[in-house]
C-alpha cells in the first residue's frame, strides 16, 4: 500500500474511532450564556456559571490547562487562558482522543462517555451542596478508568450529586490526556524537548489537582483535605500519583478500586512503542516534529491499525515519576498518606473472552494455563487448592476466581502489604452479585462504582434493579466519604483496621459487610507462590 492510500484508509478510520473537526469545535466553542439565577463562582481564570437542582451545584467542563494540540502536543499542560465574563459550565467537555473499547462486557453495561473528542479536554466537573469558601468540606477528586487509554469523567457512573449530597463533600472529575496523546514516551528518540512526553497525561492530573488546591474553598472545599480516588486505570493512576514528588502536599487520601500500579514502564520498552507508531505513520526520526502537525484523527486511526494493539502506561523517566510506584516497596513521598484500596470478587466477567457458560475439567485446565502461563502440574495445583476451598463451586466460577485473584486480588494484597510497612493500608473484597445476563456475570470488574458513588438509580444496567442494593450503596458511599474526612473508612456499626501482614483485615462488602481476617488464605497463598516464583 503507498503512503496516500494508507492516508486514505486511516482517514476512513478516523471517522469511525471519533468525531470529525467541526464537532469538536462546535463542542470546544464556549456556550453564549450562561442561565439568568445560575450560581456563579470565580475561579483563578475567570468566572464560571453551573446550574443547580434541589440537590446540588453542578459545573461541568471547567477547564484546568490550556489545549494540548499542535505545539502543545507531548509538552507538559499549561494554564488556561483566563477569559472575560462569565463562561457557562453546564455541559461536559470534551475527552481525550480514543479509540472505542473491545473485548468487553455488552456496551449497554459499561455507561461510557460517548461525548466528542478533542485535544482541548483538559477540563472537570463539580458536584458541591454548598457555595460557602468556609464550609470546608472533603474534597474527593476521581480518576476514570480505562487504563491509560481510554474513558472521561462523564460516565453516567460518576455523577456526583448523591456524595456531596448525603455525605457533605464536593467531588471533582476530570478528563486528561490517554493513549499515545498521553504516554507516549518520545525522550529516548527526541531528547530534551520531549523528555516528559511519556508522562503527560500523569502531569495532566498533577494540573487538575493544582487547580483543586487554587480553587476548590469556592465551592465550599477545603484544599487541604483532598481524596483521589479511582477505579481500574483510575486506581493505577492513584497508585502512581503516590510516587510523584509534583503530586505531594495535593491530596492527603488515596482510594485505589480495583486498580493497582506495582511497577510502570520502563524507558526501553516505551521507546520500542514510540518506533512502532513512527514506522506505521512513516515518519522518520529525523522528522520527529511532524507527529505535532498531523490531525489527531490520524494519528489515532495509525494507532488503530498497529497489530497487536499498542499498550500505554506512566513511565519511570527519572524525572515525574522517578522510581516504580510500589516496587520494591511503597514510596517514602507518600508514607503520610492512607491508602483504601480492593477488588471485586469476579473481576475478569467484566470481559468478553472470560467463560460465563459451563466448561469442563479439560477446559477449565486450559483456560488457567492460558491465562497464567503456567504449566500442567502448577495449573492443577491451583485449580485443586480452589476447588477445595470452595467445593459448591463449578468449574466456571473456579476460573472466573483464580483469573480475578491472579490479575487483580494478588497484586491489591502485595500493595497494601508494602503500604502497610510504612503507612496505613485499609483492604476491602466487594462481593455483591449482579443479575445482569441472568447473574452469570457474577460480580464484575466496575461493579462497586455505583456503590461507591450511591448511584444505583443511574447504574441499573450494571447493577440490576431490585430493592436489594440501596443498603449496601447507603454504607459503602458512607465509608468512603469517612475515609475521605478522617483518613479511616470506619462507620457506626462497622468499624474497620488497618491491614497488616499479621491481622490481614479485609472488609467483605456484600448484603452483610464485615471484617474477616485473611478470607481465602489458601488461595492467596497458592497463588502467591506461583507468582512469585
Amino acid at each position: 500500500m503507498t503512503k496516500q492510500a494508507e492516508h486514505k484508509a486511516l482517514d476512513r478510520r478516523s471517522l469511525l474511532a471519533g468525531s470529525g473537526a467541526a464537532g469538536v469545535l462546535a463542542l470546544t466553542s464556549q456556550p453564549a450564556q450562561p442561565q439568568q439565577g445560575a450560581p456563579v463562582v470565580e475561579t483563578t481564570a475567570g468566572k464560571v456559571a453551573g446550574a443547580s437542582n434541589s440537590s446540588a451545584h453542578v459545573f461541568k467542563g471547567i477547564p484546568y490547562g490550556a489545549p494540548t494540540g499542535g505545539v502543545g502536543r507531548f509538552m507538559p499542560p499549561t494554564k488556561p487562558t483566563p477569559w472575560v465574563g462569565v463562561r457557562a459550565a453546564t455541559a461536559y467537555g470534551p475527552r481525550s482522543p480514543q479509540l472505542p473499547p473491545v473485548n468487553l462486557m455488552p456496551e449497554e453495561a459499561i455507561d461510557l462517555d460517548r461525548g466528542p473528542m478533542s485535544e482541548d479536554c483538559l477540563n472537570l466537573n463539580v458536584w458541591t451542596v454548598t457555595l460557602d469558601a468556609g464550609a470546608r468540606r472533603p474534597v474527593m477528586v476521581w480518576l476514570h478508568g480505562g487504563g491509560f487509554s481510554l474513558g472521561s469523567g462523564g460516565s453516567v457512573r460518576y455523577d456526583g450529586t448523591n456524595l456531596a449530597r448525603k455525605h457533605e463533600v464536593v467531588v471533582v472529575t476530570i478528563n486528561h490526556r490517554l493513549n499515545l496523546f498521553g504516554f507516549l514516551d518520545l525522550s529516548g528518540i527526541g531528547g530534551e524537548r520531549y523528555a516528559d512526553a511519556g508522562n503527560v497525561g500523569m502531569l495532566d492530573v498533577v494540573a487538575a489537582l493544582e487547580w483543586v488546591r487554587d480553587n476548590v474553598a469556592s465551592f465550599g472545599g477545603d484544599p487541604g483535605n483532598v481524596t483521589v480516588f479511582g477505579e481500574s486505570g483510575g486506581g493505577g493512576k492513584v497508585s502512581t500519583l503516590m510516587a510523584m514528588p509534583a503530586a505531594k502536599g495535593l491530596f492527603h487520601r488515596a482510594i485505589a478500586q480495583s486498580g493497582t500500579a506495582l511497577r510502570q514502564l520502563k524507558p526501553e520498552a516505551s521507546a520500542a512503542t514510540a518506533r512502532s507508531l513512527l514506522a506505521k505513520l512513516e515518519i522518520s526520526v529525523d522528522n520527529l516534529g511532524e507527529l505535532q502537525t498531523l490531525p489527531y484523527e490520524r494519528v489515532l486511526a495509525a494507532l488503530g491499525a498497529i497489530a497487536p494493539p499498542l499498550t500505554f502506561n506512566p513511565v519511570v523517566d527519572g524525572r515525574s515519576l522517578p522510581r516504580h510506584p510500589f516496587d520494591p516497596d511503597a514510596p517514602s513521598v507518600s508514607a503520610e498518606v492512607p491508602m483504601l484500596l480492593g477488588s471485586n470478587l469476579t473481576e475478569t466477567t467484566f470481559f468478553g473472552r472470560t467463560p460465563l457458560d459451563p466448561i469442563n475439567d479439560a477446559g477449565l485446565l486450559a483456560s488457567v494455563k492460558n491465562y497464567t502461563g503456567l504449566g500442567e502440574a502448577e495449573a492443577s495445583r491451583l485449580i485443586a487448592v480452589y476447588k477445595k476451598s470452595r467445593p459448591e463451586a463449578d468449574n466456571t466460577f473456579i476460573y472466573q476466581l483464580i483469573s480475578s485473584d491472579w490479575w487483580m486480588t494478588a497484586n491489591v494484597i502485595l500493595q497494601a502489604e508494602r503500604k502497610a510497612q510504612s503507612g496505613r493500608a485499609f483492604v476491602y473484597h466487594f462481593e455483591k452479585l449482579t443479575p445482569v445476563r441472568e447473574g452469570k456475570l457474577r460480580c464484575p470488574h466496575t461493579l462497586e462504582i455505583a456503590y461507591a458513588f450511591d448511584n444505583i438509580d443511574l447504574s441499573s444496567a450494571v447493577t440490576g434493579t431490585g430493592p436489594d442494593k440501596q443498603a449496601l450503596a447507603d454504607k459503602v458511599s458512607a465509608m468512603w466519604a469517612a475515609f475521605a474526612r478522617s483518613g479511616n473508612p470506619s462507620i457506626p456499626g462497622l468499624p474497620w483496621e488497618p491491614y497488616t501482614a499479621q491481622s490481614r483485615a479485609v472488609m467483605i462488602l456484600d448484603d452483610h459487610p464485615r471484617i474477616e481476617r485473611d478470607p481465602y488464605r489458601d488461595e492467596r497463598l497458592a497463588i502467591s507462590a506461583v507468582k512469585s516464583a
